[in-house]
């Protein structure tokens, strides 16, 4: 048998899983929260166009509008100012879309401290403990704030301010400069932490992976169904001419 034979016939046995880490895209949806001054995200949003009767009898359809950086997305490099002049999504290689990917599971830290930090030193132990990290593949961070459905919860506004776990700086700059990964992945409303505004630079995962070309997606759900390694993620956005990202279907393929 072929390599994608074999492939398919493991996905028919149920050998190979696939795990949805797409939130539902809805008005529910949550989205990023900026101060007032700057220019705010779309709320996702379906315009009906027929639905079998006088407009078309025979057919449903909707336009729908909405933000690039709304829901599960893939942010491109040129979406940060470090990164202006590298791949927009519609010219971001293919090949990323379907990369290997590891699984760092934070959860009891981000349980007792919202605004946990994983530390260059965490993702160094991982490294350590599972025979490095692959060359062209995704850091999953599992913070289990996948299960804050809401706007309020997710965003988490406290007396400083928005509060979730993320990247320290040293981290992020790390993984964008001196790691193998081509990005990373969250399951916040985008990439950096709650307090990255304040930091220096701020919101470094933006700052330091797109400026080193490198992605992220956000919004990730069902992390607790990977493994800690060896799942394959399909990350596929629209190929929009010029953007800076765009919602994304996001798979895993699991052995089992």
């Amino acid at each position: 048998m072929s390599v994608l034979s074999e492939l398919t016939a493991a996905l028919s046995s149920g050998a190979v899983e696939v795990v949805d880490l797409t939130a539902p895209l809805s008005s529910e949806t949550p989205l990023l929260e900026l101060p007032p001054q700057f220019g705010q995200t779309a709320r996702f949003e379906l315009e009906e166009i027929s639905r079998y009767d006088d407009r078309g009898p025979a057919w449903y359809w909707n336009n729908f509008h909405t933000g690039e950086h709304t829901g599960t997305h893939f942010d491109a490099p040129n979406h940060w100012v470090s990164g202006r002049d590298l791949a927009d999504i519609g010219s971001v290689p293919v090949r990323a879309f379907v990369a290997p990917a590891i699984v760092l599971d934070v959860t009891e830290q981000v349980a007792a401290d919202p605004n946990f930090l994983i530390e260059r030193e965490h993702v160094e132990a991982f490294a350590a403990e599972h025979g490095g990290l692959p060359d062209g593949g995704w850091l999953l961070c599992r913070t289990g704030w996948s299960a804050r459905v809401t706007q309020e919860e997710m965003i988490n506004n406290t007396e400083t301010g928005p509060t979730s776990p993320g990247m320290s700086v040293d981290c992020a700059r790390w993984v964008a400069e001196e790691s193998p990964l081509q990005g990373i992945g969250v399951e916040t409303v985008g990439t950096d932490a709650g307090a990255a505004h304040s930091f220096d630079p701020a919101f470094p995962c933006h700052s330091f992976l797109l400026g080193n070309g490198k992605y992220g997606l956000a919004q990730l759900q069902n992390l607790d169904q990977l493994p800690p390694t060896g799942a394959v993620v399909l990350a596929s956005p629209l190929r929009i001419v010029g953007g800076s990202g765009s919602p994304a279907r996001v798979v895993a393929l699991v052995e089992r």
